[in-house]
Parts: structure tokens; C-alpha cells; sequence
């Protein structure tokens, strides 16, 4: 077996399943709905049983979305060492952006230009740090704004009537910026570079290629042995049946977003907008 690096705990591996699940239930409910005049868009809605249930299916799954939201909040105060804290929120092991990303996101772009050498990445690279926090604020953004619009009449006891279609108009653009950089940006960056062509498992299988982690993460390798929680960390590969099911899944959300991705683009100049 070859070897590799266990990088995700299983909680956080179920946490991105249900995510991508939801997510591009969301997206083609969304846009189905978003785009009825289109036979592509009543070919999207007639997959959850037409216009009316599409938008059902889209308020039942943004409610478990937030609540997915909420139960990973409280999974995050679980994980926080509070007894370093804050201190704890600037280590190498936090989601949270540090000096050191934007010094990294530099030398990234001067080793695209072969001007720099790669940066020394430790466990997380400033690229995933942002993928998390715009999440966050995605869910912040879409889900105020989705409930607002999902039950009108309770929101217009607070605000008038304007304020619907501001909360309409954010949670639709919020919405299009969201799939846009999933399908486009995100899809590219963990799977489709050279490195991980045609696809990274890590996320579905928990570890990464260990040769892959040398050259790309050195100073969280450093930073393992240094520890002495090198040794802890290594694994070997699944069994081949495991690894075809992470590749169908992996590779199905992939063909339904690039597929959600081009059909919006090709019919956005036949919809009222």
C-alpha cells in the first residue's frame, strides 16, 4: 500500500458529504426555479415534481442546511482549546487567516512565475482558509436572506415591503457568486491541478498522498515530526471498492455542477431578470 497522511477526522469528512449533497440540491432547485422560463430550468424543476415542489425542496434543504450550520458551530466550540484561547485562533492548525497566509498567497503567485519557490504550506494553504470562511459567510448571507424570503408575511411584520426584494436580490446574487466560484474555482483547485488530476480523495478518504504532502505542505510535515506525531499519522490506501466509491461520488458532484455551471451560462440571456 502506498503511503499517506491522515489529515481528515471522519466528523469533518461527513461534514463535507452533507455539504455537497445539500449544495447542489440547492443549486438545481434554485436554478430551476430561477430559470422556468427556459426548457432547461422546467427540466430542472420537473426533476423534484414541478416549479411548486422545486421551491419546497428548496426551503426544507436550506433549513437543514442551517441547521448543519449550527451543529458544526457547536462542533467548532468543542474543538477550541480554550485554554490557550485566543492565542489558539493564530496557531497552525486554525481556519483562522494569519499574517503568514497573505506572505504565502504572494510567493504563490511569484512561483507561478517562477520568480519565487514554492511557499512552505503548513496544514492548511491560504486557498482553503478562504474556501471555509466563504462558506461561513455564504451561509450567513443566503440563510438570513432565504428565510426572509421563504416566509414573507412573518418578515414584513419587521421591515417593509422594499426590504423583501433587497433580501430577494441578495440571496440571489449571494447565491450565483456561490456556485460560481464552487463549480469554477473550487472544483479546479482541489481536484483538476496536475498535482491531484483527476481528482484528491483526501477529503472522502481522510489521508493525502504522502509524497504529495512533502511537496506541498513541508512545514506541516516538519512540523509532525518535530512533534513526534509523524509515525501517528500514517496510513495506507483503501481497499479499491472504497476507492471507487469516492471517485464515482467525487466525480458525479463534479458533472452536476459543471453541468448546472454551463446550462446557467448558456440560458442566462433568455431569462427576466
Amino acid at each position: 500500500m502506498s503511503k499517506r497522511l491522515y489529515r481528515f477526522t471522519p466528523i469533518q469528512r461527513l461534514f463535507h458529504v452533507l455539504l455537497v449533497l445539500s449544495f447542489l440540491i440547492q443549486a438545481a432547485s434554485g436554478l430551476g426555479r430561477m430559470y422556468m422560463e427556459t426548457p432547461w430550468g422546467q427540466a430542472l424543476c420537473l426533476m423534484f415534481g414541478g416549479y411548486g415542489r422545486a421551491g419546497e425542496v428548496h426551503r426544507v434543504i436550506g433549513l437543514f442546511m442551517l441547521v448543519l450550520f449550527a451543529v458544526h458551530l457547536i462542533y467548532l466550540m468543542c474543538c477550541i482549546q480554550w485554554r490557550q484561547f485566543p492565542g489558539c485562533l493564530m496557531g497552525p492548525d486554525s481556519m483562522v487567516p494569519a499574517p503568514r497566509d497573505l506572505g504565502h498567497f504572494f510567493q504563490h503567485v511569484g512561483w507561478f512565475f517562477g520568480r519565487c519557490p514554492e511557499p512552505p504550506l503548513d496544514r492548511w494553504g491560504y486557498w482553503e482558509k478562504f474556501d471555509y470562511w466563504a462558506v461561513f459567510w455564504g451561509m450567513v448571507i443566503m440563510g438570513s436572506s432565504g428565510l426572509m424570503v421563504a416566509y414573507p408575511l412573518f418578515t414584513s411584520r419587521f421591515m417593509p415591503g422594499w426590504g423583501l426584494n433587497v433580501a430577494f436580490w441578495v440571496h440571489r446574487l449571494e447565491a450565483l457568486l456561490a456556485m460560481g466560484h464552487v463549480f469554477m474555482i473550487h472544483f479546479f483547485i482541489g481536484h483538476l491541478r496536475p498535482r491531484h488530476f483527476p481528482m484528491d480523495r483526501s477529503i472522502f478518504q481522510g489521508s493525502a498522498r504522502l509524497d504529495t504532502v512533502a511537496r506541498e505542505r513541508p512545514a506541516w510535515l516538519a512540523r509532525l515530526k518535530a512533534d513526534g506525531k509523524f509515525r501517528e499519522r500514517l496510513t495506507g490506501d483503501v481497499p479499491r471498492t472504497r476507492k471507487a466509491i469516492y471517485l464515482v461520488f467525487g466525480f458525479a458532484a463534479m458533472a452536476v455542477g459543471i453541468y448546472l455551471l454551463l446550462g446557467a451560462l448558456f440560458h442566462a440571456t433568455r431569462i427576466t431578470w
